[in-house]
């Protein structure tokens, strides 16, 4: 027996009321689902890689969202939902991977970790329904990029202008920790959709060492051009990378020219410590210093002081 009633229970949504079995399955309703009944589903990692290819940005908000490559991810997720927290055992839980959230013509790149399994494992929306959300969404509410400074469920009304957000990992893992071959096997759907948005990107924003990395790892297999030695993760440090002239597949098994035609654009790539209450409750991260990464975030390059750590090389 679930905290929520008998397994399988449908259970209103808490904005439109439509009733949900947990996990949601994929084209039955749910506010913001990017996938159908007939949505691809990636059940190995040479599968993600296959599916990312030369994907469009909808194509892998929905691919994303119905995978079941790493089968401990699957099996947490889905549990999870199955079992909810006391606090919300009367709601539906999402319980499959979140895809992106915002702008598909984003200025602003935000790359966090992986759904929490309360927050956006519930919500279906990435930093929705936790903490950590009252935080970035208030921070992007005051830099004019989100229209409300609340994120409560999918549905609620909320849009983000000029950013978007994507995760390291698509799934909620384990105490917050997804092992290096999960990482692995989403990366395709994040080098993917930098690939995409790269043309009108200005800034990226890593939330945390672990996102840092991965965005890092992501631009280097990529073929752009990021500084060396790759700068260290800190609060505020600001890198210089260059965009490819170049689009690149997942795996590099396909090159292309950049839509625009364009090739060695600058932007910048800010660090910041995660939103998470671990960094927010004990001050490590106050909303003076969110408000001020994003604000170089807006900046881009310009007025910054960037690391460039002896020059910026493409790889």
């Amino acid at each position: 027996m679930s905290a929520g009633g008998p397994a399988g229970q449908a259970l209103p949504h808490p904005i439109t009321g439509e009733s949900f079995t947990s996990p949601v399955p994929p084209g039955s309703g749910w506010p913001g689902d990017p996938a159908s009944s007939r949505t691809p589903r990636a059940r190995t990692p040479a599968d993600v890689v296959r599916l990312a290819e030369r994907a469009t940005l909808a194509q892998v908000d929905a691919r994303c969202s119905v995978c079941s490559a790493c089968p401990r991810l699957v099996s947490w997720r889905e549990d999870v939902a199955r079992t909810k927290r006391r606090a919300f055992a009367d709601q539906p839980y999402w319980g499959r991977p979140a895809a992106s959230f915002g702008d598909p013509e984003a200025t602003l790149l935000i790359v966090g970790l992986a759904p929490a399994a309360h927050g956006a494992n519930r919500t279906g929306r990435m930093f929705t329904g936790d903490r950590s959300g009252d935080w970035i969404f208030a921070a992007l509410h005051r830099a004019g990029y989100a229209t409300q400074g609340t994120s409560v469920a999918a549905g609620d009304g909320l849009e983000l202008h000029g950013a978007r957000m994507v995760a390291t990992v698509r799934c909620a893992p384990p105490d917050n920790k997804p092992t290096p071959d999960e990482k692995r096997a989403c990366a395709p759907w994040l080098h993917r959709e930098l690939d995409l948005l790269s043309d009108g990107l200005t800034a990226i924003l890593a939330l945390g060492g672990i996102a840092w990395q991965a965005t890092f790892a992501a631009l280097s297999d990529l073929g752009w051009g990021i500084p060396r030695p790759r700068p260290g993760f800190g609060h505020g440090v600001t890198a210089r990378v260059t965009t490819p002239a170049t689009t690149t597949a997942p795996g590099g098994q396909a090159t292309h020219p950049r839509r625009d035609g364009s090739g060695g654009r600058e932007l910048a790539v800010v660090g910041s410590y995660h939103v998470s209450q671990q960094n927010t409750f004990t001050g490590r991260l106050t909303e003076a210093m969110l408000d001020d990464v994003l604000a170089r975030c807006r900046d881009g390059l310009g007025g910054a002081q960037s690391h460039t750590a002896g020059g910026v090389h493409p790889l």
